[in-house]
């Protein structure tokens, strides 16, 4: 199984395995990683916005419009910020890092 590495808000690295085939954010929901995701991953709020590490960023698949549009919406936007619902891990991504933001935005409150 691929592994998935989080670093939380205070720098705590979280090393996960996670099936094929699961979103980044589904892995953090099992692990109980702090990653919201409040529309349960139907790509309607930005809650389970990470920021991928530079040295993974460009082995993830391209982006959505609509994922973009949904990132518009994140704090702490930054060059390699993604949505967890959108990121399939697969055995390519073994080892992937992903930071979770110091805030987000809760769309459904």
């Amino acid at each position: 199984m691929p592994k998935l590495v989080f670093i939380d808000r205070d720098d705590t690295r979280h090393e996960v395995e996670v099936p094929v085939g699961l979103s980044v954010m589904e892995a953090a929901h099992r692990h109980d990683i702090d990653l919201e995701g409040a529309c349960e991953g139907s790509l309607a709020c930005s809650t389970c916005h990470v920021i991928v590490d530079p040295a993974w960023f460009d082995k993830l698949k391209e982006p959505t419009e609509d994922e973009e549009d949904m990132l518009d919406l994140a704090f702490g936007l930054a060059r390699t910020s993604r949505l967890g619902c959108q990121i399939i891990m697969t055995d390519e991504l073994d080892g992937l890092v992903v930071r979770l933001p110091a805030e987000t935005r809760n769309a459904m409150l």
